[in-house]
């Protein structure tokens, strides 16, 4: 089984300041050392991966997304500003997807085919917005945790990669995050905090519930595997900024420390492809099946 490996390209110091402390400021440069330190550990287990890039981190570090590309990477969109789904009209989501998908082919001289909304924030509320990627013509979408989640997921949605059809003629594949069966609830697994909290065990188990079914899908962020302190800007308003900002500086920094060697483990046990390439295999063998 040949699973998903994604990265979601993202400054969570800005996002951060920008979400909780109403701060707007520009992209800063750590997310480019993390981002090639991820390279460096991709290319030496020889394996690719889907990055879906942030427009602002496109349009700040031009260079960081031509590196990614040179490596044969994939690219995705993850949107401009990393707004939430639900947080913005649907004006200014074509807008933001629509101009963040062209630059980034105009950077890496390939087309975009998939997207990953910030925060998994395409639920049943926020479907509206499959319409629009299929309009603008991303091939897939990984957006969506089937699970009942405080701030996302989509409950019984299905767990498989599919096509769904949407309004006037449309369709759009939809790669949904990987999740297990656990005393009959289905819980997140394979990225992000919760590749970060848990324990490198409860990780390889889930890959290994998953495959049994459909490769998984494992994500990740630059800033997952930095150890530094925030910025001394960031603390200081982080100090300042009541319980949800204390939250962040309480919690957010856990366990980063394991996430490198989590992911070394990972990549020398399991076989890994960009997203893109896993779907068309996905769908390719389905066909097959279906037609025998």
């Amino acid at each position: 089984m040949i699973n998903a490996l994604t990265v979601d390209v993202e400054d969570n110091h800005r996002i951060v300041a920008r979400n909780m402390l109403g701060l707007e400021g520009p992209p800063e440069d750590a997310v480019v050392g993390n981002t090639h330190r991820l390279l460096e550990l991709f290319r030496a287990h020889a394996v690719r991966g889907t990055f879906f890039v942030l427009g602002e981190i496109a349009a700040k570090f031009p260079e960081l997304v031509r590196a990614i590309a040179d490596e044969d990477h994939e690219i995705g969109v993850h949107g401009f500003y990393h707004m939430e789904v639900h947080r913005i009209s649907a004006e200014r989501f074509r807008r933001e997807i629509g101009d963040a998908k062209a630059l980034l082919e105009d950077l890496s001289g390939k087309a975009v085919r998939g997207h990953r909304a910030p925060s998994f924030s395409i639920t049943p509320a926020t479907r509206w917005a499959l319409d629009i990627l299929a309009d603008l013509g991303l091939h897939y979408d990984s957006s969506i945790f089937p699970f009942k989640g405080r701030r996302y997921g989509w409950p019984g949605f299905p767990r498989d990669s599919h096509r769904m059809v949407l309004s006037e003629g449309r369709s759009i594949i939809e790669a949904p995050l990987s999740t297990v069966q656990v005393w009959g609830r289905r819980i997140p697994a394979c990225g992000g905090g919760y590749l970060r909290y848990f324990p490198h065990w409860y990780t390889d188990w889930a890959i290994r519930h998953v495959q049994r079914e459909r490769p998984a899908i494992v994500y990740m962020h630059p800033y997952d595997i930095d150890t530094r302190p925030p910025p001394a800007w960031l603390n200081d308003a982080l100090r300042a900024g009541g319980n949800p900002a204390r939250f962040y500086r309480t919690h957010q920094q856990w366990w980063r420390r394991t996430v490198e060697s989590k992911l070394r483990r990972l990549l020398t046990r399991y076989q890994f492809a960009p997203l893109g390439e896993v779907i068309d295999r996905v769908l390719a063998a389905d066909s097959e099946a279906g037609g025998s």
